[in-house]
């Protein structure tokens, strides 16, 4: 099932996520709509919170970038499989020259900016089977796995930008809140009056 995405300003956004175990309810049923709704949004991905839940969870669909010619051969053989769920996630190192990439979100439509964020991240975590596993992840697949860490961390992307860039983009991000956008996925506004 598509689930709504949760749009800029709902509280759940800038929540800490918590933990979660096996015994999370509708854990199996959860992850299949949230990997639906990714597809359906046309995203990379997806965290809970995104969806209304401020637990440890999210995932990465990286495969769209592997058709990104602009990128080595190695890394894009690498991003056309990197489809993972990822629970309880920790980053435990970031290394490297922090790097601009434009990124976006999809509960922030229609608004992209240069984020700059740390080449190389080793990260723990659990996956849908709550094997536990570690990895180190460079370049696309690092800063992804970031952006959607960020996301669990009650934090959003356009808190990395300059107070200049979020001055100008003020009034964007209040008409999002306020369902004034125009997205082809369905979204949960936190601002419209019922």
């Amino acid at each position: 099932m598509v689930l709504p995405i949760v749009a800029y300003g709902d509280p759940v956004l800038r929540r800490v996520g918590k933990d979660i175990n096996k015994d999370y309810p509708g854990l199996e049923e959860l992850i299949e709509n949230m990997k639906e709704t990714m597809k359906n949004a046309q995203g990379v991905g997806l965290a809970a919170p995104q969806v209304g839940r401020d637990i440890r969870l999210f995932l990465i669909d990286a495969s769209p970038f592997s058709e990104n010619e602009e990128l080595e051969e190695e890394e894009r053989a690498f991003l056309k499989d990197f489809k993972q769920t990822f629970i309880n996630a920790r980053i435990v190192e970031e290394q490297g020259d922090e790097w601009a990439f434009n990124e976006g979100c999809l509960s922030i439509p229609n608004i992209n900016e240069d984020v700059y964020r740390p080449e190389v991240i080793h990260v723990e975590y659990l996956d849908e089977d709550f094997t536990e596993r570690q990895e180190t992840l460079t370049g696309l697949a690092a800063r992804i796995f970031q952006h959607e860490y960020d996301h669990i961390e009650g934090i959003l992307f356009t808190d990395k930008l300059s107070s200049l860039k979020k001055r100008l983009l003020k009034k964007k991000l209040e008409n999002i809140s306020k369902g004034k956008v125009d997205v082809s996925y369905r979204m949960k506004f936190p601002n419209i009056k019922k």
